[in-house]
């Protein structure tokens, strides 16, 4: 099967790619979770992140912003050991810091998607060429994160994250995944 550019030949990253990166997200608990995962990122490849997704589930309460936003200093520590997790004392300490934030928005799933307008922005890339790092949405939407009092949240951590959640269907046109999704 055709897929985008950056899929490489790993079946963790072909099964995210064939089932989850650009499909419309509006789940606020996934939504949540994918943010965090995002901030991760920084820095380094998705793939990387990807690979260590369930442990991050598991040593981050499954992504529970409640419990997050009361994580101690200790069990940011904690963390700070565990190599099934990336060691950044900055992200893990964002991801408590994002999980306080997000308690405080209203209808978290409704303010990131106001950023697209509300509906999922189908562009038709024909190659790899093409697709920004960053837009004008997703510099809006860093911007208003910010503001909200998230951490690890710039314009390509939010374009990124307005891919992975459907929020803008980036997959090219010589994409298998390009015609499923472009609806």
């Amino acid at each position: 099967m055709p897929r985008c550019f950056w899929c490489s030949e790993e079946p963790i990253y072909q099964a995210y790619h064939d089932e989850e990166w650009g499909v419309e997200l509006r789940d606020p608990a996934r939504l949540f979770e994918l943010l965090l995962l995002e901030g991760c990122q920084a820095g380094l490849s998705w793939i990387t992140v990807l690979k260590k997704r369930e442990h991050y589930r598991k040593v981050m309460f499954n992504f529970d912003p409640q419990r997050l936003a009361c994580m101690s200093d200790d069990e940011v520590e904690e963390r700070m050991l565990d190599p099934g997790i990336i060691r950044n004392r900055l992200k893990i300490k964002a991801a408590r810091q994002n999980a306080v934030a997000w308690l405080k928005l209203e209808d978290p799933a409704t303010f990131l998607w106001s950023f697209v307008g509300g509906k999922p922005k189908i562009n038709h890339f024909p190659d790899r060429g093409h697709i920004p790092t960053q837009t004008p949405e997703a510099e809006a939407m860093s911007k208003g994160l910010k503001k909200a009092g998230f951490t690890f949240v710039g314009p390509t951590i939010c374009y990124a994250f307005m891919q992975a959640s459907g929020m803008v269907m980036d997959h090219t046109q010589d994409c298998d995944r390009y015609a499923a999704l472009c609806r």
